[in-house]
């Protein structure tokens, strides 16, 4: 998809900060829905092997898991109205099990999908402009991005307009429709990184240079999976108006020289070390030099007309104190509680973000009912705009809440049992489906989940550990990236049983980091020990407000492992 021609007008829509597609974007997914029925026709009457079907359904984000085909719908950038949410609740509860499973990039998944009712799934979702389009292949995957974007307090630029931008770019491109590999971008409008950008194939943070200019850095060759790497700074500040060119220079060099010869060495993170990263930003520049022409040129007239069509929430005039909330949290020790976890500073005094759990006490971490996502898009339309954001942590976020609507808010949570509140702490898991589903797993990661999650249910218990982030995979792809983890949990097959590795001080942040073993693959039911003895320790070795990750830099794996050592 080429960028919108600045002349044509956006259709109608009364959401704020959704992306309003018009007549030209609901043509191409009606083509797109109609092409892929015609096909499924085909496999469906044996015209078509599943070897010859199955890139065809890839390019539509369906694939075929253990009990039935799975379909990943994009949300791209992670952003969502209400009338977007009830859509995907009604395709939960028309064509799944009535529930559907939000990812780590800002997707959602249906599990138990038929075929035959594929097209008529993609037909529904078109009408509330969502599709599944590039959510698999090797192509330029979902475009993520901080999910208080366009609401965080410390927001240069509103990261939204700008995956938007890429998301458009990305979408058919003619070079990359075929790369040796999945590619996947994100970016964070402050320079606090909250888009895990280190650890994509390019990574790109919001900063001011010298002069108080905006602009981005860049970041290239992060990735997990077999092998974990860090991405590199190949660009310490990039003109705004350049951003396509510059990610246009670096998937033509990623392009013509990554490798597609052997799948496990076709990631651009391979060819940056084989390259070396110095070498690797020549070739850029000098691609990046070659590309001239107002086609790569993103014109300040291209970008507000782009986030014009997100239309701007009409905030109005509130104190910066709230009596009505402070109250509140001194009345009610539980709400008080969930303030302290599930909230996120506003740039507009008298609003706040609100984190929604989606990890209950022995839950599925990142599942929600069709029931949920109903409620969720209902608080959405009468607190926040109608907007609603997919955090990469698997829950997800009402953007822009008054801070007098917040009880309201919290007491209509408790109904469907959503409000929990452990953002960020040790019952806030994120997990990949494992082998309850996936095909490519080697063990299960909800049921590791959900007995971590019993174990530490008390909220005041979770509350005093403190910031602390677990990621459990059911597989060495890292879908839950369990490599960067404060925790990683990793499942492997351990002579034809199912185990699991543990690793210690990883993070996703601006000072992102890959975990360290910990030792040899243990059972499952030996998980929740281990990890309350790691707990433990750390809780004997933290200064006061040390934070588990803190503690684990200053005292190091050798301490972990001595004080393990020594228990046993």
């Amino acid at each position: 998809m080429d960028l919108i021609d600045i002349a044509r007008p956006a259709a109608g829509g009364a959401e704020t900060g959704i992306y309003h597609y018009d007549n030209l974007d609901r043509a191409y997914l009606a083509r797109r829905v109609e092409e892929f029925r015609e096909q499924v026709g085909r496999r469906l009457s044996g015209a078509l092997t599943e070897d010859e079907f199955k890139p065809l359904r890839l390019m539509n984000g369906l694939y075929l898991q253990l009990h039935a085909y799975m379909l990943r719908v994009a949300i791209p950038y992670g952003v969502l109205s209400g009338r977007q949410m009830r859509k995907l609740a009604e395709i939960g509860r028309k064509y799944d099990r009535d529930y559907g499973h939000f990812t780590t990039r800002q997707n959602i998944q249906f599990n138990w999908i038929k075929l035959e009712q594929t097209p008529d799934i993609l037909a529904e979702l078109a009408e509330v402009d969502i599709h599944a389009i590039q959510t698999s292949g090797n192509c330029i995957r979902n475009v993520t991005t901080d999910q208080f974007a366009g609401a965080a307090a410390d927001e240069i630029i509103d990261p939204r307009v700008y995956a938007e931008i890429l998301r458009q770019w990305s979408t058919d491109h003619p070079e990359f429709a075929f790369l040796p590999r999945k590619f996947k971008i994100a970016l964070t409008g402050s320079e606090q990184d909250r888009a895990a950008i280190k650890l994509h194939d390019i990574g790109v943070l919001t900063k001011r240079n010298a002069d108080g200019v905006p602009g981005f850095t860049i970041y290239v060759g992060g990735g997990l999976g077999r092998t974990p790497v860090i991405g590199v700074k190949i660009r310490d500040w990039l003109p705004v108006s350049d951003l396509l060119r510059y990610m246009e220079a670096i998937l033509r060099v990623y392009n013509a020289q990554g490798r597609r010869d052997n799948l496990y060495k076709a990631r651009i993170k391979i060819l940056v070390r084989e390259t070396g990263a110095e070498k690797f930003a020549a070739l850029v520049e000098e691609e990046f030099a070659s590309l001239s022409g107002d086609r790569f040129n993103l014109a300040p007239a291209v970008v507000a007309v782009i986030q014009a069509r997100f239309g701007a929430p009409q905030f109005a005039t509130l104190p910066e104190v709230s009596t009505i909330f402070d109250s509140a949290v001194a009345a009610d020790p539980d709400f008080a509680q969930w303030t302290r976890t599930n909230l996120h500073p506003h740039r507009v005094p008298g609003y706040a973000s609100a984190v929604i759990s989606l990890k209950p006490i022995g839950g599925i971490p990142g599942d929600a009912t069709s029931d949920q996502m109903d409620l969720v898009a209902d608080l959405a339309d009468r607190h926040s705009f109608g907007e609603i954001r997919v955090a990469h942590e698997q829950n997800l976020v009402l953007p822009h809440v008054r801070r007098d609507d917040l009880y309201p808010l919290w007491q209509q949570l408790r109904r469907p049992g959503i409000e929990t509140a452990n953002i960020g702490l040790v019952t806030d898991i994120i997990a990949c489906p494992g082998l309850d589903y996936c095909d490519l797993a080697n063990a299960r990661s909800i049921p590791v989940a959900q007995a971590i999650s019993n174990r530490f249910a008390d909220l005041a218990r979770q509350h005093d550990i403190g910031e602390l982030h677990v990621n459990i995979s059911g597989c060495i792809n890292a879908c839950a990236h369990h490599h960067i983890g404060h925790i990683g949990i990793l499942g492997v097959d351990k002579h034809g049983q199912e185990a699991y590795q543990i690793t210690l001080g990883g993070a996703a942040d601006e000072n992102a980091a890959l975990g360290q073993l910990l030792g040899s693959a243990i059972p499952a039911e030996q998980v929740p020990d281990l990890i309350e003895a790691v707990i433990g320790h750390y809780l004997a070795r933290r200064t006061p407000g040390e934070r588990f990750i803190d503690t684990f830099r200053r005292v190091g794996m050798a301490t972990f492992k001595e004080a393990l050592r020594a228990e046993r």
